[in-house]
């Protein structure tokens, strides 16, 4: 009996040891300095004051700043943005009377965190971004032959797309000159959107004055281009957004514990839960695509002469049906202050939308509107895709993940880890706001 009892014991031992062997194995290393983009101060500084300017959109009111804000984990907290005809940020934008948007931003925006990594392989919901050593410019853009040469990266190539979006920053056809050049079809090359863009901030002399500072080539007399703007863009989210200073990090280079209930959280996460298999490495994220069945709200994706508002996600890129409804993996990092969650920000509660992601399909079935939306009269219903049962459907058969239900416990565990990704380093940012652009336009604060 007491032989029966020992080997019982050595059992349990044994498969607790190999529990946490296994925990190790699965976790990633840590990230150090070797991981990253370094740039300039003086680049970082030209970079922040453009992040903050509005002199990049057409109608001079949004900024990168306008959907990407630290006050809401440098998204805006909200489900879906309004855009260009919007006025104030965050869950208290509203339409503007005398310049009503057209439709809400269709996605999600997405934070900046840990963006100035080497190891980036593509960008966006739909990962539409994607280094590609094979293209001349180094990546494969929706612009294809006409993507210009000079993005030092790829977050430089990605960050520069949204001016040319006529819902986020560049206008509506005729309203300013960006916009009438994006409406036509200009967007790169002479009189094209992005050189109008630049010859507006090369046109102010304390930007004239930094870029020749940051860039030898300006200081030798070569124009400012529109390239030259997006890498200081870049070179400034990088450095701001670095986040691997909180606690899970500690973890990672065995400098500390987890706390009991984030431990087990930990356990589950890259055990049972299964939840490492897509959110891997120390960006918690494969950067591939998956489908999970987050609920759709919103325009969609389709084009304006579509009358549906789906959004195929990662196929819509690949034009391949098995792309439906897949969208990238996105980051945990910070995850507790980046809500709403889902590409189209369909859960506004982090332990629901967690509930939900492990196991979609039923997810689908009990989900209860519960974004985050401001007030907008469109003639597009916000929740149609839901309401069609026929479009629910075709979501939920994309699911290829398998199904885990969790327990309360378990699930509150797993927000105990998550937690330990907080960084407040990296959410209060390096430089922070800055108290003037030079544009001299007023800043969302």
């Amino acid at each position: 009996m007491h032989l029966y009892l020992t080997s019982i014991t050595l059992l349990a031992a044994f498969g607790s040891v190999a529990m946490a062997e296994t925990r190790a194995e699965t976790r990633p290393l840590p990230l150090t300095d070797a991981d990253f983009r370094h740039h300039s101060q003086p680049e970082v500084a030209l970079g922040q004051a453009l992040f903050w300017d509005a002199e990049l959109s057409g109608n001079r009111n949004i900024s990168c700043a306008t959907c990407h804000h630290p006050r809401f984990g440098t998204g805006d907290g909200v489900s879906l943005a309004l855009g260009e005809g919007g006025i104030g940020i965050g869950p208290d934008r509203r339409p503007d009377p005398a310049n009503l948007p057209e439709q809400r931003i269709p996605r999600n925006a997405p934070a900046l965190f840990n963006l100035g990594i080497l190891d980036l392989r593509n960008l966006f919901h739909d990962g539409r971004i994607e280094a590609d050593r094979t293209r001349a410019s180094g990546f494969r853009t929706p612009l294809e032959d006409e993507m210009v040469s000079g993005f030092a990266s790829l977050l430089s190539a990605q960050s520069m797309f949204p001016v040319l979006s006529p819902d986020e920053m560049a206008g509506h056809y005729s309203e300013n000159e960006v916009s009438k050049a994006v409406r036509t079809g200009q967007l790169t090359g002479p009189n094209g959107a992005w050189e109008k863009i630049a010859a507006r901030i090369a046109a102010i002399p304390a930007y004239q004055q930094q870029f020749a500072a940051v860039y030898p080539e300006i200081a030798a007399g070569r124009p400012v281009q529109f390239t030259d703007i997006s890498n200081a863009i870049a070179a400034f989210i990088s450095f701001e957004w670095r986040s691997d200073t909180a606690p899970f990090d500690a973890w990672l280079r065995g400098a500390a514990q987890l706390p009991p209930l984030a431990a087990k959280g930990a356990d589950l996460f890259y055990g049972d839960a299964g939840c490492s298999t897509c959110h891997s490495g120390p960006l918690l994220t494969d950067q591939a695509f998956h489908a999970m069945g987050s609920p759709q709200l919103g325009p969609g994706k389709a084009e304006r002469f579509e009358s549906n508002q789906r959004d195929l996600g990662r196929s819509r890129v690949t034009n391949r049906s098995a792309d439906a409804y897949a969208f990238r993996t996105p980051s945990l990092r910070n995850i507790t202050a980046t809500g709403p969650y889902g590409h189209a920000g369909g859960h506004a509660d982090l332990r629901a939308f967690v509930l939900f992601h492990a196991n979609p399909a039923a997810g689908l079935d009990t989900y209860t509107p519960q974004a985050v939306l401001s007030g907008f009269t469109t003639d597009k219903d916000d929740w149609a895709m839901l309401q069609d049962k026929a479009e629910t459907a075709a979501i939920k058969q994309a699911i290829r993940q398998p199904a885990r239900a969790l327990t309360d416990d378990e699930a509150t565990a797993i927000l105990a880890f998550l937690d330990s990704l907080t960084d407040p380093a990296a959410l209060a940012g390096r430089l922070g706001i800055p108290l003037a652009v030079p544009s001299g336009l007023p800043i969302d604060r």
